[in-house]
């Protein structure tokens, strides 16, 4: 996914769900965007969080 879309989708995914979302770029360069407590961390670059309470 692009950047962009991956943006787009975080904040879509951060209100509709009503939890924080991360955007990251993988180790290959793509990135996505996971609920904040499913990243572990490895192998990834924490791009920003959407949080729809802040």
């Amino acid at each position: 996914m692009s950047r962009k879309d991956a943006h787009a989708f975080a904040a879509s995914l951060a209100a509709t769900l009503m939890v924080s979302i991360v955007v990251f770029q993988a180790g290959d360069g793509t990135f996505g965007a996971v609920r904040a407590d499913e990243i572990d961390g490895d192998e990834v670059v924490i791009v920003s969080e959407y949080d729809p309470f802040g």
